[in-house]
C-alpha cells in the first residue's frame, strides 16, 4: 500500500487559524494548513502520495478548476497568498529521514524574507485578465476598406473570381485591423498602467477567427481599483466600437507570485 508521504501544495499564506476550515481540494480532499513555526507563514496542503496527478484532458481541467476554487476560497478569507501551479508536490527524503512537512518547512524558513515580502506586497490586491481584440470586418468598414458595392458586384463573377475577391478583401481587412491595433496598443497599455500596479503580457486564451489581437495581459490591481480598470476598458470601447473586450477576474495573483518550492519537489516528481 502506498503511503501519504508527500504534500500537495496549493499556496503559501499568512498563518491564520481556521483559514482552511471546511475547504476541499482535488477530488474532494480535505485541506489543512502546514504551519512553519517562527515564520508566520503556512502552506495550504493536502496529504498525498509522492506521484503527480495524471489523467486525460477533461480530468486535468477538473483538477485545475478544483485547485483554483480552493485557493480562491482561502484567498478571500486571508486577503493575501502566493498560489502555486498545478502539481506542486513535496516528498519525504528517504535518505535523510526528513518528512515532507520538514522539507517544506525548511524551504519556507530559508525563503522567509522573500515570501513574507511578497505576501505584504500582494495584500489587498487581485489579478485581472484583459484580452482586447479588433473585429476586422467592423474595423475595415469604419475605415472604408471594405465596401458593400464590391460584395454586390462579386455576385456577378465566376466562382474563382469571387474567391479571389474574398481573399483580397480579407487581406485588406487584416491589414487595416493590424495598423489600427498597433496604434491602439500603446495608448491602452498606458491607460491601464495608470490604474494598475503591474501589467504582464500573456498569450491570448481565446483566438477568434476574424479578430486581430490588440492586447492580452494580466493586471495586478488593488481591490478598490477593479472598477477603474472597467472604466478604462469601457472608455476604449466607446472610442473604438470595433474593439472586442474580455475582462476576467478578480482572481488570486497567480501571474505575480514568484515563490515556487521547486527544490523540495524534485524527488517527488523525478
Amino acid at each position: 500500500m502506498t503511503e501519504n508521504t508527500a504534500l500537495y501544495v496549493y499556496a503559501l499564506l499568512p498563518d491564520r487559524q481556521g483559514a482552511a476550515d471546511g475547504v476541499t481540494g482535488l477530488d474532494g480532499r480535505p485541506l489543512r494548513l502546514a504551519e512553519v513555526p517562527g515564520t508566520g507563514v503556512a502552506a495550504l496542503v493536502h496529504d498525498a502520495t509522492p506521484a503527480p496527478y495524471q489523467g486525460g484532458d477533461a480530468e486535468v481541467r477538473r483538477w485545475v478548476a478544483e485547485q483554483n476554487e480552493a485557493v480562491t476560497t482561502v484567498w478571500e478569507r486571508v486577503g493575501s497568498l502566493l498560489p502555486m501551479t498545478f502539481n506542486v508536490l513535496v516528498a519525504e527524503d528517504t535518505d535523510t529521514g526528513r518528512s515532507a512537512e520538514q522539507r517544506l518547512g525548511e524551504w519556507v524558513a530559508e525563503q522567509h524574507g522573500d515570501i513574507t515580502g511578497q505576501l505584504r506586497a500582494l495584500a489587498g490586491r487581485c489579478e485581472l485578465r484583459v484580452e482586447v481584440t479588433l473585429d476586422r470586418a467592423a474595423a475595415a468598414t469604419a475605415d472604408g476598406a471594405s465596401s458593400a458595392p464590391e460584395r454586390t458586384e462579386a455576385g456577378d463573377r465566376s466562382p474563382g473570381m469571387r474567391r479571389l475577391l474574398a481573399k483580397q478583401r480579407e487581406q485588406r481587412e487584416k491589414n487595416t485591423a493590424g495598423r489600427l491595433a498597433d496604434t491602439l496598443h500603446a495608448g491602452l497599455r498606458r491607460r491601464l498602467l495608470a490604474v494598475a500596479e503591474d501589467l504582464r503580457d500573456r498569450g491570448p486564451a481565446h483566438r477568434v477567427p476574424g479578430e486581430t489581437d490588440v492586447l492580452s495581459a494580466a493586471l495586478l490591481v488593488r481591490n478598490q481599483d477593479v472598477d477603474a480598470v472597467g472604466a478604462v476598458l469601457s472608455e476604449a470601447q466607446a472610442g473604438e466600437p470595433a474593439l472586442r473586450i474580455r475582462f476576467l477576474g478578480p482572481w488570486p495573483p497567480y501571474s505575480f507570485a514568484e515563490a515556487r518550492p521547486q527544490r523540495p519537489t524534485e524527488p517527488a516528481v523525478g
